[in-house]
């Protein structure tokens, strides 16, 4: 997911570090169903944004996932 280096099983280890803590926690990630399913259970809100590259902004949606 662009471009960086960061294994599906490093999300599973934030959600359920989300859901663990005592603290409060927000996570952005891209609005696909594998991020949907890892972070089964948090509050959820999905975000309209534009990413862009080279000036061409492209529409595309963000989830943000807290655990409060």
């Amino acid at each position: 997911m662009l471009g960086v280096d960061f294994p599906e099983g490093n999300y599973s280890r934030l959600a359920e570090l989300a859901r663990c803590i005592r603290g409060k926690m927000i996570i952005s990630v891209n609005d696909i169903p594998q991020m949907r399913e890892v972070f089964t259970g948090l509050n959820i809100q999905t975000v309209n944004i534009n990413y862009s590259l080279a000036g061409k902004p492209t529409p595309r949606r963000e989830l943000l996932i807290c655990n409060f």
